[in-house]
């Protein structure tokens, strides 16, 4: 049941050094060499103490606030230069991979660690959601339920300084995460009360450091699994700055459904679709886009039996799994089955962003009808082509669902993700998370050089404070962008069909011309 049990699964080990030797490079952390590791210990450094003086949140002072020379521009420069560095050491250890014979992963989780360590004791950089997940916790904790009262109740609860930390944005909406993420958060409030928002900001990270565990256990048994290598996977999917700083340092739920929906499918390929079901359901009350990978495993186990019976008996068990994950998470936090509404996927779209495919499109449209004298709202465009985006995703999950096998179960699943994520109501660098860490251990992927300037790209969209840094007004220099990047991707795929064709036999034994 393993879906390229043909090829290698040494994760790279068997890779040459350079210049054609068989003897293994060593030089610290399994020849990654300690320049790039410490370079990038020194930018999370950096950016941890510039953190406290860019992030303003009302009636919270962090536990430390260094004194940064030039004030706000100060500490901006102070926290560029952290992040740059950081990228260009994670650019550095991937660069020196591709040239190691005996990289093993936890080589490459050794210099993740040194990256991460100052950034899970600061601030929450580039989003303020840790403060939503804390005041809706906060809510299960009082016995109310947070998928029917927003966090603005807590005003009249005595919780009016955790309420003050949530962005205004927020307060009046309920919540749109599942169950089990939530009674774990429940629990951080219980143990911090409403008062110690530091700690609790710092507890509730140590849930996503528990995602990316298990990301760190897994994604390498991925990779082994479909002939990739474990070391580079691991780089991709662990150390990332996407990782560290829209995750880890953001502290985004995001986290612990990728470990556990990972895993799940790590686990599935390894011939136990069941307990990797069950992980792709527990994920799924986390955040609901991982019923897709519960959807695809309990597909692909499907389509693998032989006989009626045999698939009647894998359907009872993957209804029965789900079902009683479901259930049993949703009476174990006290929640029931309330949080089983369309809600918890409709929030993201109160939100829109310039780098939003039906919002960029909306808006570009708009302005330009307006200058032409046309009488188009573009909040109706906008709407309408979210609409359109909407089908059009829903379409590529159905044919995907439709095709998938054990095989193609990693490669559509990531694609379903990312599709999901890019069209999606709004399209958060964090939101690809979700399909990059399987993509992590395709070999294609990991021979690519554009994913890498890809991830870093996504790592620096978002300013500390959490606000985008592309203003919605940039809405057609990004459709343009989008547009010119379909072209290329188009021109490559067509240049790669030819080169295909080019190269199956004909009749005669020679190469079709």
């Amino acid at each position: 049941m393993r879906a390229h049990p043909g090829r290698s699964r040494t994760g790279g080990k068997g890779r040459r050094a350079a210049g054609g030797s068989d003897r293994p490079v060593r030089a610290g952390l399994g020849g990654l060499g300690w320049a790039w590791p410490l370079l990038g210990a020194a930018g999370s450094v950096a950016m941890t103490v510039a953190g406290p003086g860019l992030v303003d949140r009302p009636g919270i002072t962090w536990w430390f606030a260094l004194r940064v020379p030039g004030a706000h521009a100060g500490s901006m420069a102070l926290f560029y230069l952290g992040v740059a560095s950081v990228v260009a050491a994670w650019l550095g250890v991937g660069s020196r991979l591709r040239r190691l014979p005996a990289a093993r992963p936890v080589h490459v989780l050794a210099a993740a660690a040194l990256w991460a360590s100052p950034l899970l004791a600061g601030p929450a950089l580039f989003s303020g959601d840790s403060y939503s997940y804390l005041a809706q916790g906060m809510l299960l904790h009082l016995g109310l339920s947070p998928y029917h009262d927003a966090p603005v109740v807590l005003a009249r609860l005595g919780r009016a300084r955790l309420l003050d930390a949530v962005s205004p944005f927020w307060r009046r909406t309920t919540a749109p995460y599942g169950p089990l993420f939530l009674g774990i958060v429940s629990l951080v409030d219980g143990a911090v009360g409403s008062a110690r928002l530091v700690l609790g900001v710092v507890l509730q990270r140590g849930v996503e450091l528990g995602g990316c565990a298990l990301l760190a256990a897994f994604v390498p048994r991925l990779a082994r699994v479909l002939g990739g290598d474990a070391a580079r996977a691991t780089w991709l999917a662990v150390a990332s700055p996407l990782v560290l700083f829209d995750l880890l340092a953001a502290g985004h739920n995001d986290a612990l459904m990728a470990g556990l929906m990972v895993a799940g499918v790590a686990l599935a390929l390894e011939g136990r679709p069941l307990p990797g079901l069950v992980l792709c359901a527990a994920a799924a009350t986390v955040k609901a886009p991982a019923g897709v990978a519960v959807a695809f495993i309990a597909l692909s186990w499907l389509r693998a039996q032989h006989g009626g019976a045999a698939r009647a008996r894998v359907l009872a068990a993957s209804v029965a799994a789900t079902l009683g994950v479901l259930v049993a998470v949703s009476l174990g936090t006290g929640t029931g089955l309330s949080w089983l509404t369309p809600a918890v996927l409709a929030d993201p779209g109160k939100v829109h962003l310039a780098v939003t495919p039906s919002t960029a499109l909306g808006y570009s449209v708009g302005h330009a009808l307006h200058a032409l004298g046309a009488g188009w709202h573009v909040a109706a465009l906008e709407s309408a082509f979210a609409a359109l985006s909407l089908a059009g995703t829903a379409t590529v999950l159905v044919v995907l669902a439709w095709r998938v096998r054990f095989a193609t179960l990693a490669a559509y699943l990531a694609v379903a993700l990312l599709v999901s994520a890019f069209f999606g109501p709004a399209t958060w660098p964090w939101y690809l998370s979700w399909g990059l860490s399987l993509v992590a251990a395709l070999p294609a992927a990991q021979r690519s050089r554009v994913l890498p300037v890809a991830i870093c790209v996504l790592a620096v969209e978002v300013k500390p404070d959490g606000i985008l840094a592309l203003a919605r007004s940039t809405a057609p220099l990004v459709l343009a962008f989008y547009v010119a990047l379909g072209l290329v991707a188009w021109r490559h795929l067509r240049r790669q069909v030819r080169r295909d064709v080019r190269a199956v036999p004909a009749s005669d034994g020679t190469a079709l011309s």
